[in-house]
């Protein structure tokens, strides 16, 4: 059951805010010394909070130290980007709060929680998806089937895999809470901090409902495929972190307004962007082989409007052929260049560049509300075109 190593989207090259801005756009300013690398700094801090929860954990059971939390944890030091803990910060200083002092401590501690959220979805996604790996290394599900399988155990290796791979899944969800409400906010911050993070909680379950359901029903619709993006990656990745930072600063209605309207654009089309990248990219850029997203069945909203055009312009050979390399494991490079060949034909292709550019236009136009602060603001304009662009 080997599959093509996956790399999600949170794992593909993600710009970090703080990265020059491309296309001759005038590059931020520099950020003050404690904000420079804001993923170093998450890392400290669940370097710190790991090892803690890990010797609670010790106390209460050592083999499910050894076996869970330990899992856990190699987890999120294993890679990732740390990109909603960082837009998260950056929602927090866009809102006016300091860049250091204990203030700023709490805010990125909280912001932290983040990566143990994120966490908790790839594991389970992971299970529901059947994936063999993420992040170049087996999938956790995997490792512990593969460990049963080595200790000789009774039982089904695939079933106890699947089944401790939930409890690390579990476990990261029941930390992430803890962390932000031990996250030393005061009470009023971590009240209107808890409002995003409920409505994300939930947010990130039902697009997750609503992937698995269309894959179930097979439906193609881009009402549909739009729907998750928004979900699973605007609202999760962008929209709901930069909301929490806000939250925390105690942003203005007009700030938190704009912000979210920001993450909502920049987050589909993001979402997007890496669709075509899956399609159309450079393998040595976006670290997997092109079409793989095709075989793996994903209807993207590139899939579903090439489709669409296809119906409607009653080009039944295109029609077949999307379709029939649609969740194809063995559609070969020919067979994906030829559907390339397709959507570019349809012009679905270039229906989407023209979506992207429309989203992100409109993504940056919302930074300038008078609520955010200038500095943030160009942060978030940087990541917004790196995050877009075509060559990303």
């Amino acid at each position: 059951m080997a599959r093509v190593p996956r790399t999600r989207s949170d794992d593909r090259t993600v710009p970090r805010p703080s990265d020059p801005v491309a296309d001759g756009a005038a590059a931020p300013r520099p950020a003050p010394p404690a904000e420079a690398d804001v993923p170093a700094r998450v890392r400290e801090v669940l370097t710190g909070y790991l090892a803690a929860r890990r010797a609670e954990a010790h106390d209460t059971e050592p083999a499910f130290a050894t076996a869970v939390v330990d899992t856990l944890s190699g987890f999120i030091h294993q890679g990732g980007k740390r990109l909603r803990p960082t837009l998260a910060w950056w929602g927090w200083r866009a809102a006016g709060g300091a860049a250091e002092g204990p203030a700023a401590d709490a805010a990125l501690r909280a912001a932290s929680a983040l990566e143990l959220l994120q966490t908790f979805a790839l594991v389970h996604d992971d299970v529901m998806d059947g994936s063999s790996t993420r992040r170049g290394a087996p999938a956790v599900h995997v490792a512990f089937a593969g460990a049963h399988r080595a200790h000789g155990w009774t039982g089904d290796p695939g079933r106890y895999g699947a089944g401790l791979a939930i409890l690390v899944g579990d476990l990261a969800l029941a930390w992430a809470d803890d962390l932000l409400s031990e996250a030393g906010l005061p009470p009023a911050a971590l009240a209107r901090a808890r409002v995003p993070w409920r409505a994300m909680r939930t947010e990130m379950v039902a697009g997750q409902y609503l992937d698995v359901q269309k894959q179930a029903e097979g439906d193609d619709s881009e009402e549909l495929t739009l729907r998750i993006a928004r979900l699973k990656t605007a609202a999760y990745t962008v929209e709901r972190p930069l909301h929490l930072g806000a939250a925390m600063a105690g942003a203005g209605e007009a700030a938190v307004a704009a912000l979210r309207g920001y993450g909502a654009d920049v987050g589909v089309a993001f979402q997007l962007r890496d669709d075509v990248l899956g399609m159309f990219g450079d393998p040595a850029r976006t670290g997997k082989p092109a079409g793989d997203d095709l075989r793996e069945g994903k209807r993207t909203y590139l899939i579903a409007m090439g489709l669409r055009r296809a119906r409607e312009a009653g080009d039944h050979a295109a029609h077949a052929l999307i379709s029939s390399a649609l969740g194809d494991p063995g559609a070969d490079g020919a067979t994906v260049a030829r559907v390339r060949a397709a959507l570019t034909e349809l012009g679905a292709a270039d229906a989407v560049e023209r979506r992207i550019a429309e989203l992100t236009r409109r993504g940056l136009d919302r930074l300038d509300s008078p609520g955010i602060e200038p500095a943030a603001a160009e942060q978030l304009r940087g990541l917004a075109r790196r995050a877009t662009e075509r060559t990303r």
